[in-house]
């Protein structure tokens, strides 16, 4: 994904996030050097008065407002429920028609030509892969996307897509987004659609180096450095309190944040963080650690704790 440290998340901007602290971000991010903006068709349908499109509407009112013309949007399809109602159980799922209304509409909202790269949001396993890869691939020569990625999907199902392409002479899935923090999940630990890194994957993109990981709740929603925040119930094992001591060793050591010191780990990994901020202070919190270097000795204790 070219020479981007970080990728900034707006799930929440255009709902939660309103637009004058979104438009606050994003400049800021702007400001740092940042081209990499994350999005989603259905975010964030779950909120109070949400329906979907209202972050890609928020960011194409941004796009309008300034002029980034090495700007890098991503976003996705597949998870917008076609009842609200029912959530993620009504998931529209990677059909041809599907994936093709979605571009458009996604297209349309963010006010550009170009989709810099559409995921296949979340798995759908009723649909063929050869139909679903096959969109993408068109989509690409059609030049409505400049990537194409799978979000939520098991490393196994990225390997077959990607065959499938290979062996269509399309090009596959180059990048996957998946949840990873530093605290390892409880065996058998149920995220719903949402996939976890697993050392099978890691091992996978390590041996791919066509495929770039992304990493979405790096920061286990504040866990690290915040008092009133615990971390999800599926990090909550007797391994967890040996991580965060070698962790907060670490940024003693650096003096960095716990925050900081998970990012600097992600990037040292060759992962790329998805940055998940609501202000533009925790964004910068989050841009310092570009430069916080752990030594190998550090890196070697913070995986092995």
């Amino acid at each position: 994904m070219g020479e981007t440290v970080f990728c900034l998340g707006t799930m929440f901007f255009g709902t939660t996030v309103d637009d004058e602290t979104s438009f606050a971000v994003l400049d800021r991010f702007a400001e740092s050097g940042g081209t990499f903006l994350d999005t989603s068709n259905n975010y964030a349908f779950w909120t109070d008065g949400g329906e979907g499109g209202e972050s890609e509407a928020l960011l194409g009112r941004w796009i309008a407002a300034r002029s980034h013309e090495d700007l890098v949007v991503a976003t996705k399809v597949g998870a917008m429920p076609t009842d609200v109602t029912r959530g993620l159980d009504a998931a529209e799922g990677l059909s041809e028609k599907v994936i093709r209304a979605g571009v458009d509409a996604s297209l349309k909202r963010l006010g550009v030509d170009r989709i810099g790269l559409y995921y296949a949001h979340v798995d759908d396993r009723s649909v063929s892969l050869e139909e679903t890869v096959g969109t993408f691939g068109a989509l690409l020569t059609e030049g409505k996307i400049a990537r194409a990625g799978c979000s939520n999907h098991q490393p196994w199902r990225l390997e077959r897509a990607r065959a499938v392409a290979a062996a269509q002479g399309w090009e596959g899935y180059t990048a996957i987004q998946q949840r990873y923090t530093y605290l390892r999940p409880r065996p058998w630990a149920d995220f719903g659609v949402q996939e976890h890194v697993t050392p099978e994957l890691l091992d996978y993109v390590r041996a791919e180096s066509a495929v770039t990981l992304l990493a979405y709740s790096s920061l286990a929603g504040g866990a690290y450095t915040r008092a009133d925040k615990k971390p999800g119930s599926a990090y909550r094992h007797e391994g967890s309190p040996a991580r965060l001591a070698v962790l907060h060793e670490v940024a003693a050591e650096t003096g960095a944040t716990a925050n900081q010191v998970v990012l600097a780990w992600l990037l040292a990994a060759g992962i790329v963080p998805v940055l998940g901020v609501s202000t533009v202070e925790q964004l910068d919190e989050c841009l310092a650690a570009a430069d916080v270097r752990l030594d190998a000795d550090q890196v070697r204790r913070l995986d092995v704790a």
